[in-house]
């Protein structure tokens, strides 16, 4: 029996990763275990609580104002520790977290085999996302097997002189876990925080990124304002991150618009996608959200000057705006107004990101690669 352990730190990598570790646990022939770093805590709990998964073991590495070195360097020994005292045949970890890079190298320190699930992912700028896109290169660097979303991330490996036996395009495992949310869903009641809005315009926001803060995030906020000052009707729901460096920000830019604005604590992800689905359109700087809301067919202005995800612009539903108070505003008008523009915005039917059997595919391509180990 071949031992593999996941490897997760944040909400959007449970989120991310829970498909792949349920598809892996009905497996047999492969023990799995589940390493939480904890870089984040509730959030990251409340997320895998969702899909019925619990944690192995818990590194509880989160402190207020964490730096980047810190969790860097908690996640490497702390990792290299369990995997000293639990050997393991291969680990998985995801996307571009610094707990991504972090235990993909205190399992290349001892020989494990690396799996990457959305590996070649790339801005081209080791700027933007900072520091995302450095910490996917890095781990592409000591991987074995590349659980590339797309042609196009499977071609930036290539490109980079990647084997291409060891790459395998599979989709992205966040439309698994969408399908299967949604699949819940039909149904359900409305909780609570979009009560009372059902003839009003909705528009979801999530502004989080470290590029993101200070004077970008303020012109934000201020886009908001114009937004609503033109569409008294709107209703924005804010999920709030917690990092003070958002949430106070955003809080005190928009503590006079209470009618049109609610803020609300991290929204658990089944709560998340029913706003998805009830908006008219989402403004974001997350990556997951791109793909997410591409295959239910949301239109969502990107609040970034580059995306890793160009499919989501060339065949999705986003629009890159970057962080210019006039740009957002003027895109969000153009949407809420002008129905031949949201039309053709939202009329491209491709699901670049995949079609829900990724999970299945990084299952069948494990196995096949201890098969013929």
């Amino acid at each position: 029996m071949k031992k593999i352990s996941c490897v997760i730190g944040t909400r959007p990598e449970a989120i991310k990763m829970a498909p792949v570790i349920l598809e892996l646990m009905r497996d047999t022939e492969f023990c799995v275990k589940v390493l939480a770093t904890g870089q984040h805590t509730d959030m990251l709990k409340q997320a895998l609580d969702d899909f019925g998964i619990t944690a192995d073991y818990n590194l509880n590495i989160m402190r207020a104002n964490q730096t980047l070195d810190h969790i860097t360097a908690s996640v490497l020994q702390g990792v290299g520790e369990i995997l000293d005292e639990y050997p393991q045949d291969m680990i998985l970890v995801h996307g571009d977290t610094s707990t991504t890079f972090a235990a993909a190298l205190a399992g290349f320190y001892r020989h494990v085999k690396i799996g990457h699930v959305e590996a070649g992912l790339r801005s081209h700028d080791l700027s933007l996302p900072f520091p995302e896109e450095a910490n996917r290169i890095l781990t592409d660097g000591i991987t074995d097997m590349f659980f590339a979303p797309t042609r196009g991330a499977a071609e930036n490996l290539k490109r980079e002189g990647k084997n291409e036996s060891q790459i395998y395009i599979t989709g992205n495992t966040v439309i698994d876990s969408l399908y299967e949310i949604l699949k819940r869903q039909k149904g359900s009641n409305e909780p609570e925080y979009l009560r009372g809005i059902e003839t009003r315009p909705l528009v979801l926001m999530t502004a989080h990124r470290r590029e993101s803060w200070g004077v970008p995030l303020v012109n934000i906020c201020g886009a908001v304002k114009d937004i609503i000052r033109a569409r008294p009707d709107v209703m924005f729901v804010i999920p709030m991150h917690k990092n003070p460096a958002v949430r106070n920000v955003i809080r005190d830019e928009l503590k006079d618009f209470t009618e049109n604005v609610r803020l609300t604590e991290p929204l658990s992800y089944p709560e998340f996608v029913q706003a998805m689905n009830k908006s008219a359109f989402i403004l974001s700087d997350s990556g997951g959200v791109q793909e997410e809301a591409t295959a239910i067919d949301k239109p969502v202005l990107i609040m970034r000057t580059v995306s890793e995800r160009p499919e989501a612009i060339s065949e999705g539903t986003c629009i890159l705006v970057g962080t210019e108070r006039e740009n957002i505003r003027r895109e969000s008008l153009r949407i809420m107004n002008e129905p031949e523009y949201l039309n053709a915005v939202v009329g491209k039917n491709v699901k670049p990101f995949g079609d829900g059997t990724a999970s299945v595919k990084i299952h069948e391509a494990v196995r096949k690669f201890f098969g013929e180990e």
